[in-house]
């Protein structure tokens, strides 16, 4: 798996040259941690998962909670500001660009369900997550969904849907305001927008 996980980073980041260069993508030190915190985690041992968390956190500004579970081959691109709740659930070949958060909705909600109900998202296969997206409380985003830049979304997730956030609105001077032309929505990635 971390094998997997090291030419994932070679496959979808341009600047990485090789595995060499891949080993050293900040995002991957906290992939590989969490990978080893979660086992930690499902044997009971919630301090020493925890701390190794925190660490990663630390090092890598990416905070992943031990008790998410993350498929294969996810890809986190720079890393910086990424959330990922206890409870969130990541498919394989996913892709998440920075300052993502995979949430809960609060505690003032949170503390009303019953004990062990999700909170956290559950996250599909190959779902591209676009930087600062926001996903909040137990929805289902499904498989190829595209969340895109800035998006917040707060309910359920169709499979192959693209989920966008408004576009910019440009305001001339003695001239009405008038909307940016939507082409990012069709041609640009979802992390470069």
């Amino acid at each position: 798996m971390m094998r997997e996980d090291l030419h994932v980073v070679v496959e979808r980041d341009p600047s990485v040259r090789g595995v060499l260069e891949a080993a050293l993508h900040p995002a991957l030190t906290a992939l590989w941690t969490h990978r080893v915190a979660h086992r930690l985690h499902r044997r009971g041992l919630r301090i020493t998962a925890k701390v190794l968390s925190r660490w990663a956190r630390r090092v890598t500004s990416t905070e992943i909670h031990p008790g998410a579970v993350l498929g294969r081959r996810v890809f986190i691109d720079h890393g910086a500001a990424v959330v990922i709740g206890e409870t969130c659930t990541v498919g394989d070949d996913v892709t998440i660009y920075h300052q993502v958060t995979l949430g809960a909705v609060g505690w003032w909600s949170d503390n009303e369900r019953p004990e062990g109900a999700r909170r956290h998202p559950v996250v599909g296969k190959g779902v591209i997550l676009g930087t600062n997206a926001t996903v909040l409380g137990p929805v289902t985003v499904g498989d190829h969904a595209v969340i895109g830049a800035q998006a917040l979304v707060n309910k359920d997730v169709p499979a192959g849907a693209r989920v966008l956030a408004p576009t910019a609105v440009v305001k001339h001077v003695g001239r009405r305001p008038e909307l940016m032309e939507d082409v990012f929505a069709t041609i640009a990635s979802a992390g470069s927008w």
